[in-house]
């Protein structure tokens, strides 16, 4: 879904001002149209299941239809409905029982592009997939945010304002963070001592 000019100018405008210029209502359904897809994508590729994505990502766009900022000040939105949305999806990626559950169900199912493969192919694939969000897991909840912000396409300053950074440390914060991971990773790894491409499934 492609979003208009006036989706894309509402991405970063503060919420209450959005809310004065033509109502409650349809200030959240222009940033509901503008945000959805990409934080549904997002949650998607965290979580690997797309019914748990459409719930997370509802449930960011619950939180934000209920949150009121301060009218001082500007606050972008798009950093802080992926802000949520992380945090949401990280929580349930955590989540023992949940995340047995998606192992399961990803050991009895392909995408459609798989079926048409390799089989060996499709079962590495999944199995990087799943040391990946594995790797996400085992590390601390800040730097799984890092990542995932910056995956998500969020520059320095947006990812800085979502977790309460200074934008000049996002960098040095990310490296740190992308190290650690590397190291989760090659634990995890389906192929032991196989790198991984850095591209977070």
């Amino acid at each position: 879904m492609q979003a208009n000019a006036k989706d894309l100018e509402a991405m970063s405008s503060p919420w209450p001002r959005i809310a004065s210029e033509s109502g409650e209502q349809a200030s959240f359904e222009r940033l509901f149209r503008a945000h959805y897809p990409a934080i549904y994508a997002h949650c998607c590729r965290i979580v690997g299941s797309r019914q748990e994505a459409e719930d997370l990502a509802q449930e960011a766009f619950l939180r934000l239809y209920r949150q009121r900022f301060a009218p001082a000040g500007e606050h972008n939105v798009r950093a802080w409905l992926y802000k949520v949305a992380t945090n949401l999806a990280y929580n349930a990626l955590r989540d023992e029982r949940r995340r047995e559950g998606r192992q399961q169900r990803a050991a009895g199912s392909t995408t459609a592009e798989e079926e048409d493969g390799d089989p060996a192919e499709a079962t590495l694939r999944q199995d990087e997939r799943a040391a990946v969000r594995g790797a996400l897991a085992a590390l601390p909840e800040r730097q799984a945010q890092l990542l995932l912000l910056r995956h998500a396409g969020l520059s320095y300053r947006e990812i800085g304002a979502a977790l309460g950074v200074a934008a000049g440390s996002v960098g040095t914060l990310l490296a740190r963070a992308q190290a650690a991971f590397e190291r989760a990773y090659r634990r995890l790894a389906p192929e032991p001592g196989k790198e991984m491409d850095h591209e977070m499934r």
